[in-house]
């Protein structure tokens, strides 16, 4: 039986499932308990919330502690109301604070009372202090819980104090190296403590970091640098230089994901949605995709206004190939803004080579603006034998496409400067300034021309 099938049949029969109370029941209880966490997680994200209860508290308490850390957080909110204290007390114990201060922001201050109560005073602190970091700095996406050595530690000591202490966390393959103080001096990665001699001390063959993030830095930063080092954790340091944590290689790897998916909302003119589309309550979906495209349907009136003052300069035949024009222009500018956007945030355009990029693309325009020109002049004359219309379009096009470039390259660079994340200029907003600015100079090179 594949895994549809198998959820199907779990959700037609979820009592019996639960309660194990025929053959058939525990059968598809010992299938269900053989998935993985995350494809449970899944399936209960899309039953109602009476099933998801029922079967949720019937699960081991280990299990139900994989499955929690896999679900979206309104059911995690929801689930952790029906649990019995042990149970809940074992789930908050086994996550990680950064992922306990960005589930309580979905509690109340009751809630948060409550559970913060639960949890045992270490790790308490751990949180109350982590809470004080923006959650998309540095600060508030590393994990504080790593073990660290410090440099005057022989091989020998460091691996009796591991051995020792068998942290709760996995430790890292790269491991940290502070003073006396707590303050960052290098690090040295897990397998040095094999390779040299137990009398050694690690500050003999302690190795410079690459990177040290700052504890204010955006995440959206924090990822790129990681991604342009080669990183799979980076250290974390307060402004005195106090090493707080790392950010892992799975908040990066979650960072990525997010980050893609929130660029991609601001280039289809969207705010960025902070819960799951199906926790997303549908007027708010309404009312924040509606909105924009109404005032986007607004601003393109503007070509309306142009084309009704030069009504009588284009006449039937030019109107024709309006069309034409504008959908040059927005589809040129958002290939334009794509590359832009893509190469900024894979780190290749920066500052230092900001001129040499748009001068590249300036090229690249021109390029293209001629081979546009010249296929709507051989289409044009082909549709009217018209050498005067065939000029005014192909004159048009490669002037719109060599201005969609310029616009696409240095809107979204000038969006950075401004600290202004550079995905809203592309997709609706810069195609709909193309398509009024498009309408303008075909109807002022027609008039030029022609009259």
């Amino acid at each position: 039986m594949d895994n549809k099938s198998l959820l199907q049949e779990i959700k037609e029969n979820i009592i019996v499932v639960a309660e194990q109370s025929s053959p058939l029941g525990a059968s598809l209880w010992r299938l269900f308990l053989e998935m993985h966490p995350a494809d449970m997680a899944d399936f209960f994200a899309d039953i109602d919330h009476r099933g998801f209860r029922i079967l949720f508290l019937a699960l081991s308490r280990k299990t139900k502690v994989g499955v929690f850390q896999e679900l979206p957080d309104s059911r995690k909110v929801y689930i952790l109301s029906q649990l019995e204290q042990e149970d809940a007390l074992a789930i908050l114990s086994a996550l990680q604070a950064d992922e306990l201060t960005d589930l309580f922001d979905f509690f109340s201050d009751q809630e948060l009372r409550t559970y913060m109560n639960l949890l045992n005073q270490v790790e308490r602190e751990r949180v109350l202090a982590l809470m004080k970091f923006h959650p998309e700095s540095a600060g508030g996406i590393m994990d504080p819980q790593v073990f660290t050595l410090m440099q005057d530690f022989t091989v020998g000591k460091s691996i009796s104090i591991l051995q020792r202490l068998r942290p709760d966390k996995d430790v890292y393959q790269r491991i940290y190296i502070t003073d006396e103080n707590q303050r960052l001096l290098g690090y040295i990665d897990l397998q040095d403590l094999v390779l040299h001699a137990p009398e050694e001390r690690i500050s003999s063959f302690m190795k410079k970091n690459d990177l040290i993030l700052p504890v204010s830095e955006d995440r959206d930063s924090v990822a790129r640098q990681m991604v342009h080092y080669g990183l799979t954790n980076a250290p974390v340091v307060s402004p005195e230089g106090v090493f707080l944590g790392v950010v892992p290689a799975d908040t990066l790897a979650g960072v990525l994901v997010e980050e893609a998916g929130e660029d991609v909302q601001r280039i289809s003119a969207m705010t960025p949605l902070k819960q799951s589309y199906f926790d997303t309550p549908f007027f708010k979906l309404l009312y924040e995709r509606s909105g924009i495209l109404i005032i986007l349907l607004l601003v393109e009136s503007v070509s309306g206004v142009i084309l009704h003052m030069y009504e009588s300069t284009l006449g039937v035949v030019l109107l024709f190939f309006i069309p034409m024009v504008i959908s040059t222009g927005g589809n040129t500018s958002s290939q334009t803004s794509a590359v832009a956007i893509q190469g900024m945030a894979a780190g290749e355009i920066r500052e230092s080579n900001m001129f040499k990029f748009l001068k590249r693309e300036l090229c690249i325009g021109s390029g293209i603006g001629l081979l546009i020109a010249i296929a709507a002049f051989i289409r044009v004359m082909i549709t009217t034998g018209s050498y005067m219309y065939s000029i005014v379009v192909g004159l048009t096009l490669g002037l719109i496409v060599l201005l969609s470039v310029a616009l696409g390259s240095l809107v979204p660079l000038i969006l950075k400067r401004l600290r202004i994340d550079p995905a809203f200029s592309a997709g609706p907003f810069l195609a709909t300034a193309m398509d009024i600015l498009g309408v303008l100079i075909y109807c002022a090179i027609s008039r030029l021309i022609l009259f």
